[in-house]
């Protein structure tokens, strides 16, 4: 079954149009076209785009193949070897080695199309997929049958099964499951020269394999070179191959062979191409083997006084039946508490915790959860080795443990500055019960180097994360962190661990290799790739490298010693990010805005499956222009605006949901101003950018405006002259404005007796179109005692001219709020918004648009209404009726309030309100202002919205709700509703019943 959001075929988005071609591989560009169904992209953006991971390296490929299937990775592979081109096969780039990209190579993206769930079989606990599964797609469906694919790595939510097989994937849980070569069992793969095998377990010398070795095939020829290479070096296997449930450096030669549950004495080439990051050939299809999914699990965090003392307690706390032991220090702590998206997640840890042990416990090996913990307390906390411990029996609490430890890494990489944590050598693995001698001469490393780092990660596997703080903008940093990787690896020699428990060799640390694994077991690596790729045209440099040829860590940086940005003059303030181009290279590509299931980010990429509609692709774009990749005016051409940033729907999705906070709805805003500034406007961005003197006139000339817009051919005008789009429903106007009704009416709460008084901005949408939320709004603030007023001298907010880019416009509107904002600030009151869009541009974007103490002032006594009513407590003084309670509402968040970390709010009313109330994981709307409204962008709009009805269809509750305009537009332009979904605060009026008011 496909795992794409939206199905390929009828509805589905097309793909990017073809741009200009590379010319220096224009034949191998055609003879590709010729012989794979796939796209096929060689331009320079598709160049600049697959040239980089989530790794510290960069280096353009030569193109870009997005085979359909198997016969599609076939020809592609072969036509390849005819052009003597090298090859890489890719999931999701999330990898953090520098295994998904080199110089000149055939990228094969099997990301896209190879996506399938071929077969599950629970009865034999048995799944069958291709290699562009995103592991949670597979977990969710084998989580119907109680199964679970056992490896977890962090990025589990866009990382494919493919990837997991070529860097040998673990995670949190490999105390317990150990790592994908265990549960690899049969595979299909494609090889250097086109051909195809499949490896599966094989008895020596049985019937199987004396058929097999007589026979005169690339198959016979590999399984016999494989058996001498292990047996003639069985020795140096077992002396040089560490003892640990975590080695991913090197190939699994001590995997290769091996006894099996019957007894017999087999070979299985899979265990080889786990962890060979397609050095070997490239796979197509996997048979694995799962696990059952515990029911429960429980959580004990024990807190440190010292980091050692921590790590010197893992080997006792793995003496107990333990599922994950992990491991954080007082710098992730620190970090996070100064965090705020993650400041939540650190308060319950005590002061002056060093360091702390996560134990988890599950209900297959645990049958008592207080009392095995209460077993780890006596031993950890009563003894005095721990001060404290931290006890998570529900999911919710546990999350929430979960969510702090997984956050070390984007806390680290969000660090001000150039000098980072970087990746490369930071998953060393050593003996448990050396990991704290271990951890002190690291320590003793980077104190002669002048460094420091944070310790986390996986603890009770002997692997803790240690990322180094460099710039590798000088060349003294980048000879540092080669000094410190063979330092370091040689105390890993010391202590006969692996320098890669997770992350693979890749560019990062194949350099290493021979040190590990000593010259016979080199020289044995060495005549394997050449058995399976004699030609060394797979991945090459990766794991393995010619003696004439090497490897080294230092070549094909990212953030090298040559490396240089452009920082252009800009209308928004980047002090905060540190500048515009800081801010674009706060993305280390890690692939988070791929995911497809949750949060908003990316809602383009899921409609699109492509790569430059992810942040990352945005940002890898930007990233090419200052640096001088590619000349820096192209930012300003009108390709650059269409290809790059119109796909971008501003939904800010990406400045809370990306690891490190790339904002791209704010550089998107920038480069349309300076665009803008060059090029001129065009006269939809007018029209959209000055929306509120538009609908004022719509208002005052309504019903006819009305009937207008429904006349035959309208929809033809509007497109011809606008560009909108035809399909779409306009907003209506209404006769009688919000401002016209508030002026009309009395106040039934005076500005003397209110203990609260808050300025209600009218934005245009609720003054002119739909105008019931704003009275809803005035209703339930003055049942909660609050004295309301509506200015009739504000402008509008300025997000609609903020969000095409028309940011002077923005800014003199900004300016006229704030100073009329101000005037009320400083008698007392606050200013609430009803639409969701011009709360946050109150909090977010004036400062960035003025950069005044004033501004900063509005932000922080700005609010949303509902998060107004939550924020002072107010919801428990409404008079509420309940004759309208019970309901049950599927609540659906504005984009906008989640990127500012508010979207809670209203879900926490309604539910003290008394609604039963089903917050949907639904991501971005895909309406977006006037972007669903761009007749070119409709069948994005519409696509995006995919997700969210399929949410909503989904959910058991029988009233859509929804804070933000747009999105009920968009909602209400679907076959799910007869009309606009409610605003919350409409539900919070209606729960007030015939309350006097």
């Amino acid at each position: 079954m496909s795992q794409k959001t939206v199905p390929e075929g009828e509805g589905a988005v097309a793909p990017p149009s073809p741009r200009d071609e590379v010319a220096e591989y224009a034949a191998l560009a055609s003879d590709l076209r010729t012989e794979v169904d796939g796209a096929v992209r060689f331009d320079e953006y598709a160049q600049i785009l697959y040239a980089t991971d989530g790794s510290i390296y960069q280096a353009r490929p030569a193109g870009v193949v997005e085979p359909r299937g198997v016969e599609d990775v076939r020809a592609a592979v072969a036509v390849a070897a005819d052009h003597d081109v090298p090859v890489i096969a890719r999931g999701t780039g999330s990898s953090l080695g520098g295994q998904a990209v080199g110089p000149g190579c055939l990228v094969l993206d099997v990301s896209t199309h190879m996506d399938d769930i071929v077969e599950v079989r629970p009865d034999e606990k048995r799944a069958v997929v291709q290699p562009g599964v995103v592991q949670d797609h597979l977990d969710a469906r084998l989580a119907e049958d109680g199964l679970k694919f056992a490896p977890d790595p962090a990025s589990s939510n866009r990382a494919t099964i493919g990837g997991g097989i070529g860097n040998n994937s673990t995670g949190a849980h490999s105390v317990r499951y150990g790592i994908t070569d265990a549960y690899t069992e049969r595979l299909k793969v494609v090889l250097a020269d086109g051909s195809l095998i499949e490896t599966r377990e094989i008895v020596l010398d049985g019937p199987e394999w004396e058929e097999l070795v007589a026979s005169d095939t690339r198959e016979a020829e590999l399984h016999r070179t494989v058996r001498q290479l292990v047996e003639g070096n069985a020795e140096e296997i077992d002396a040089r191959y560490p003892d640990l449930k975590r080695n991913v450096s090197g190939y699994n030669l001590n995997k290769a062979i091996y006894e099996n549950d019957a007894g017999e004495r087999v070979i299985n080439l899979s265990k080889l191409f786990v962890g060979a990051e397609s050095t070997l050939g490239v796979v197509v299809e996997a048979e694995l083997s799962l696990v059952t999914k515990p029911e429960e699990t429980a959580l004990a965090l024990y807190c440190f006084d010292d980091l050692i003392d921590a790590l010197e307690a893992v080997p006792r706390a793995l003496e107990y039946e333990v599922s994950a032991v992990e491991l954080m220090d007082a710098e992730v702590f620190r970090l996070a508490r100064e965090s705020e998206q993650y400041a939540r997640y650190e308060e319950p840890i005590p002061e002056g915790t060093a360091a702390s042990l996560m134990v988890e416990f599950d209900s297959e090996l645990v049958d008592d959860f207080e009392a095995a913990i209460a077993e780890v307390n006596e031993r950890f906390v009563e003894s005095g080795d721990a001060f404290d411990a931290i006890e998570a029996y529900t999911e919710e609490s546990q999350a929430d443990l979960w969510k702090l430890r997984k956050a070390a890494i984007p806390l680290l990489m969000s660090l001000e500055g150039d000098p980072k944590p970087y990746p490369f050598i930071e998953d060393a693995t050593v003996p448990p019960e050396e990991l704290a001698e271990y951890t002190q001469k690291f320590m003793d490393i980077l104190d002669d180097h002048g460094t420091s780092a944070a310790y986390f990660a996986h603890a009770g596997s002997g692997t803790l994360h240690i990322r180094p703080i460099l710039s590798l903008k000088q060349e003294e940093g980048v000879e540092t962190m080669h000094s410190i990787a063979d330092d370091v690896t040689d105390i890993v020699v010391e202590h006969h661990g692996a320098f890669s428990g997770e992350h693979g060799d890749g560019l990062a640390r194949t350099e290493f290799n021979p040190k590990m694994y000593g010259e016979d077991l080199w020289t044995a690596f060495q005549d394997l790739k050449t058995a399976f790729d004699p030609d060394w045209r797979m991945n090459p440099g990766k794991v393995v490298y010619r003696d004439d040829d090497p490897t080294d860590m230092r070549e094909h940086l990212r953030y090298g010693a040559a490396y240089s940005s452009v920082e252009p003059q800009t209308k928004l303030d980047f002090s905060a990010e540190g500048g515009f181009s800081h801010l674009v290279e706060l993305c280390n590509g890690c692939g988070t805005c791929r995911q497809q299931d949750a949060d908003v980010m990316c809602p383009t990429y899921r409609a699109t499956d492509d790569e430059l509609a992810t942040t990352r692709g945005r940002a890898n774009m930007l990233r090419a222009a200052i640096s001088g990749e590619i000349p820096e005016e192209r930012l300003r051409s009108a390709d650059f605006q269409e290809d790059v940033l119109d796909l971008c729907v501003g939904c800010k999705g990406c400045k809370s949901d990306c690891p490190t906070g790339v904002d791209m709805a704010k550089l998107k805003a920038e480069l349309k101003h300076q665009y803008h500034d060059e090029k001129g406007s065009s006269l939809r961005s007018k029209l959209f950018g000055n929306i509120d003197t538009a609908s004022k006139w719509g208002s005052r000339l309504a019903p006819l405006s009305n009937w207008a817009m429904e006349l035959p051919g309208s929809g033809v005008v509007m497109e011809k002259v606008f560009g909108i789009a035809p399909e779409r429903s306009l907003p209506p106007f209404a006769q009688e404005s919000l401002v016209e009704w508030f002026r009309r009416r009395d106040s039934t709460v005076t500005e003397a007796e209110a203990d609260r008084k808050v300025v209600l901005f009218p934005d245009t949408y609720t003054n002119y179109s739909y105008p019931e939320p704003g009275k809803a709004a005035v209703r339930v603030l003055e049942a909660a005692g609050v004295h309301v007023h509506i200015p009739t001298d504000l402008a509008p907010s300025g997000r609609a001219a903020y969000s095409v880019g028309l940011l002077d416009r923005a800014a003199d509107r900004a300016r006229t709020n704030v100073a009329a904002f101000s005037e009320f600030l400083d008698d007392g009151w606050e200013v609430v918004a009803v639409e969701p869009s011009d709360a946050v541009v109150f909090q977010d974007e004036y400062t960035d648009l003025l950069a005044t103490d004033d501004a900063e002032r509005v932000a922080r006594h700005a609010y949303g209404v509902c998060e107004y009513l939550d924020v002072h407590r107010l919801v428990e003084s409404l008079p509420v009726s309940g004759d309208a309670l019970g309901e049950s509402l599927a609540y659906h968040g504005h984009c906008h309030q989640h990127a500012a970390g508010k979207d809670h709010h209203a879900v926490g009313v309604l539910r003290r309100t008394g609604y039963d109330v089903d917050p949907l994981d639904s991501g971005c709307c895909g309406m977006a202002g006037s972007f669903g409204y761009e007749a070119e962008h409709y069948d994005v709009s519409k696509s995006i919205g995919e997700l969210l009805f399929e949410k909503i269809r989904a959910s058991e509750a029988t009233q859509v709700v929804a804070p933000g305009g747009s999105c009920r537009s968009q909602i209400g332009d679907s076959a799910l509703a007869s009309a606009h979904p409610p605003h919350p605060i409409e539900l919070l009026d209606r729960a007030l019943g015939d309350t006097p008011r």
